[in-house]
């Protein structure tokens, strides 16, 4: 009886055994049926740590990246004869009109006191816009446009110290106009259209109503050009040229930066003729950005495009004496009357967005979170 137990509780202990060897072991990848013991499973580890290592040398090459920041050239806001600016407009994509105002940029607008102000996506109709541009007292001509069926959703405005002599929105297109996206004033000595240009977004799903809108645009902006000196800016949503972008090669196919777009712009600028005062400027600087995603630290590492534009009539392109960034402040552009002036100074400034702001540069450089954009600066001057 002794003897019986004896081998029952043999041949338990070792299906007990076997039991558990088999919930302990797996077959290794890619050979089908091996098996590795429990001491083999914690070679997982080093692969986990080497994955760390990895990610620690690519967050020194990113610092790295980050040093790559464009460089403001010295300001210069006379004309070559010397003649002081005389008038200013800056242009802003504020990405949501309300959060802007809540961040204070009503604040730059007042120190900065520009003579017209022209926003982009301002993303709130006119019965909605906060009582705060009331104080505003110096630009009491004010323009706005928004789409009229989509809350929420693009939207210009203009601000003008001097009344213009004609304010009118959208391009004439039935197809195009409902979303809000052109204001043009029409002043004494020029014509001022600031432009919200639909991207093609994401997948490029709208890459042919942007490539319909283009050559409507561009038929539009012609047709005033052959009126008065036309001056267009905005957030026209096109890094033109390779310069205009951190990663050319790798953007081909992503909306902002296709072929049909680029030739669009290309084709808009020959038309009215228009070219962009910055390359005009500084066809070789790089690194001059207008817009970082909010995606893998593109702002520390200055990785974006050049989405924001300011073209000026061809024929007076002598006007022009500077050009350049602005890396503390926001975007803007500043502008006199064509019918006097002698040159032009420009200048871009970095756009404090509406997330929450993180000092990526010095105590005194404050960039958000998320993503950024700059504006440009534009001064006529007088003869």
């Amino acid at each position: 009886m002794k003897g019986n137990a004896i081998k029952i509780l043999l041949q338990w202990a070792k299906w007990n055994w076997c039991t558990r060897a088999y919930i302990t072991v797996m077959p290794k990848r890619g050979k089908k049926g091996a098996v590795v013991e429990d001491a083999e499973e914690p070679k997982t580890e080093p692969e986990a740590k080497k994955s760390k290592a990895g990610a620690k040398k690519n967050e020194k090459e990113a610092v790295g990246e980050g040093a790559v920041l464009y460089e403001d050239p010295s300001d210069q806001k006379t004309s070559p004869s010397g003649k002081s600016a005389t008038l200013k407009i800056c242009w802003w994509n504020v990405d949501v009109l309300r959060a802007w105002i809540k961040k204070k940029g009503l604040d730059w607008v007042k120190e900065e006191a520009p003579d017209i102000l022209c926003l982009q996506e301002t993303k709130c109709s006119e019965n909605e816009l906060p009582v705060e541009l009331q104080e505003l007292s110096g630009l009491s001509h004010q323009y706005w446009s928004a789409p009229s069926d989509k809350e929420g959703y693009s939207g210009v405005g203009l601000l003008s110290r001097q009344c213009p002599l004609k304010v009118c929105y959208g391009i004439g297109e039935e197809e195009h106009d409902p979303e809000g996206q052109v204001t043009v004033a029409e002043y004494e000595a020029s014509v001022l259209v600031t432009a919200y240009v639909p991207n093609a977004g994401r997948g490029l799903v709208r890459l042919e109503y942007r490539q319909c809108w283009d050559e409507a645009f561009r038929k539009f902006l012609k047709g005033l050009a052959s009126r008065k000196p036309l001056v267009l800016c905005g957030d026209l949503n096109v890094a033109h040229e390779e310069i205009n972008l951190r990663n050319p090669k790798g953007n081909k196919k992503n909306a902002g930066f296709t072929p049909q777009g680029r030739q669009g712009f290309g084709e808009l600028l020959q038309a009215a003729p228009l070219t962009d005062s910055f390359r005009h400027l500084y066809p070789n600087r790089a690194y001059a950005y207008t817009f970082w995603t909010y995606m893998m630290n593109a702002r520390s590492k200055n990785v974006g495009p050049t989405n924001e534009t300011l073209t000026y009539p061809a024929n007076i392109l002598r006007l022009l004496c500077s050009v350049f960034l602005r890396k503390n402040d926001t975007p803007c552009v500043m502008l006199t009357e064509l019918e006097e002036v002698s040159s032009v100074f420009l200048t871009y400034r970095t756009h404090l967005y509406n997330s929450a702001y993180t000092d990526v540069t010095s105590s005194h450089s404050v960039f958000p979170r998320e993503r950024a954009k700059r504006v440009r600066h534009v001064w006529e001057l007088k003869e």
